[in-house]
């Protein structure tokens, strides 16, 4: 039972099991188009066309392919299918040959291996089945040919050419509604790229403590007053330091405070990937590269493009991930992992490490080219042990950020004498060890005052004892932290309050100041205690 008309023809019959059907083409053609543009979700269009179209032509399966330059294959989108015939790979990849032939052809044919054309006797041997008759609708919008339509009939023999003129008028509107349907795709592609990025931002983003560093006018004075100097810029830092010194800080304060600051801030590291999956992360994959691949994958070089990207233990970073790193470095380019095509990005690397890259040099374990190219402005972050004098300040703070974490609504105090014990702490985990002190004492602490007991053996501790100095009272408050540390200061200055090494230069404040605050709680260093 299938029918049409056509070109020169008024109407076309085709008898069928008996009957005779009838149907003009321009009531043909409207009813398929209306079924096309019926919806944006092509699956469902092809559906509601399938009903209709096998009433009047011989069809068991109707199916819509794009055509994947970048694969060199042919992709299935959508697919009706009653059952009495194989559904066709997801993935078809064509010999070259007839790929090309394919893509330059615009006119309909009917897949035959008998045909005259050689072209489509090879193409028909390539994916007709037995039994199966098909034709194939190449679909173009203007000069691109984005993708084709396909119909197949169980049985040999069974389109005609009535049927291929017939169906040729439908290529227009199956094109139109194809590329509306990609394009509609695409916007949904870019809309879910976005929220993914979105997403990934927030797992990604690191905290960062109001407008200042803690130690940023002390312990850290130096690395901050270069990180001022090298944030307008976009030159390549190196940041250099012992394990938990607080390198990510560090850099995501050099991102905050340059010209990038509105763009993303990304971070990986390095040695917490295996060796085989650090480009795959770095530069992507394009789809088909590799099993598993279905989709494109963009890699952390493209996340963090028009901002910057933060590379930790760099030393760990494999040499062959090395060659292309240096490569993105001075082209500032990449390519996917399975692609050839040239990306530009955007990028402003920080890279961290605790190994001595110069050593890993002279060992061959790293590529003497990356190390020059990465050193041009390195920034050494000193150990906690050389920054005793932050150590009250970052005490409070990891007190009120693990309280707040741990839901524990009043951060308790310090007791008496433990500050003084943590500063004489060698401190061999830097800062990342204080903070994970600080957040045990918090789920050991019943409601007692912190006493730091479970210091490592040989850190010079035992219980605590207030000294003379000392207020009393068994609870620290924000006065007894302040007054502490003004006494370590002036202890280590022997009293010297002015001039060069003198508690005020140390402490960057006017000397008057310093001594109005000394007199308001007490303090008693310098001359008048002499």
């Amino acid at each position: 039972m299938h029918m049409r008309k056509l070109g020169t023809f008024t109407k076309t019959t085709v008898r069928s099991g008996g009957i005779i059907i009838t149907i003009e083409q321009d009531v043909f053609f409207r009813e398929v188009t209306i079924r096309i543009c019926s919806s944006l979700n092509i699956a469902t269009s092809l559906e509601r066309v399938f009903e209709y179209m096998r009433e009047y032509i011989p069809l068991n399966q109707l199916f819509l392919g794009i055509s994947d330059v970048s694969l060199g294959a042919v992709r299935t989108i959508a697919l009706v299918n009653d059952g009495s015939i194989k559904a066709p790979r997801a993935i078809v990849f064509p010999p070259k040959e007839i790929w090309q032939w394919a893509m330059d052809r615009r006119e309909p044919f009917i897949l035959s291996l008998s045909d005259q054309d050689p072209r489509i006797r090879s193409f028909a041997k390539f994916i007709k089945r037995e039994g199966v008759s098909s034709i194939l609708l190449p679909l173009h919008v203007e000069d691109d040919r984005i993708g084709h339509l396909s119909f197949r009939a169980s049985g040999e023999d069974r389109y005609t050419q009535k049927h291929l003129e017939l169906l040729a008028v439908l290529a227009k509107p199956f094109a139109i509604a194809l590329s509306n349907v990609l394009e509609h795709q695409e916007v949904l592609k870019q809309r879910n790229l976005l929220i993914d990025d979105n997403r990934f931002l927030n797992r990604e983003i690191l905290s960062y403590v109001g407008e200042d560093i803690i130690g940023g006018n002390s312990g850290l004075r130096n690395v901050m007053e270069m990180v001022k100097v090298v944030a307008p810029l976009n030159t390549t830092v190196l940041l250099l330091g012992e394990t938990g010194t607080g390198k990510e800080v560090i850099a995501n304060a050099i991102h905050l405070t340059s010209q990038r600051k509105d763009g993303p801030f990304i971070k990986i590291n390095c040695g917490a990937i295996a060796e085989n999956l650090v480009d795959d992360e770095l530069f992507g994959h394009e789809k088909g590269a590799f099993t598993g691949a279905v989709a494109e994958k963009r890699g952390r070089f493209e996340r963090a493009s028009g901002g910057t990207l933060f590379l930790d233990e760099i030393g760990e970073l494999p040499l062959q991930s090395q060659v292309r790193f240096l490569r993105v470095l001075q082209s500032k380019e990449i390519s996917r992992v399975g692609g050839d095509a040239a990306i530009d990005v955007d990028v402003r690397v920080i890279a961290a490490t605790n190994r001595d890259l110069k050593q890993m040099v002279s060992e061959k374990l790293f590529r003497e080219d990356l190390w020059f190219r990465l050193n041009i402005f390195p920034i050494h972050m000193p150990p906690l042990r050389q920054r005793i004098e932050d150590i009250p300040a970052l005490v409070i703070h990891f007190l009120t950020l693990k309280s707040k974490e741990l839901g524990i609504g009043t951060p308790p105090h310090v007791a008496l004498g433990c500050l003084e014990r943590l500063m004489d702490y060698h401190w061999p985990g830097n800062v990342r060890e204080l903070e994970n002190l600080v957040e045990r004492e918090l789920i050991l602490n019943r409601g007692e005052p912190l006493r730091f007991n479970f210091l490592l053996p040989g850190d010079g501790g035992g219980e605590t004892v207030s000294t003379p100095e000392e207020p009393v009272g068994g609870l620290l408050s924000l006065d007894d932290v302040i007054s502490l540390h003004l006494r370590k200061v002036l202890k280590m200055t022997n009293g010297k309050i002015n001039g060069p090494g003198g508690a005020a230069e140390l402490l960057r404040v006017v000397p008057n100041t310093l001594r109005g605050r000394m007199r308001r709680l007490g303090i008693t260093h310098g001359k008048k205690k002499s």
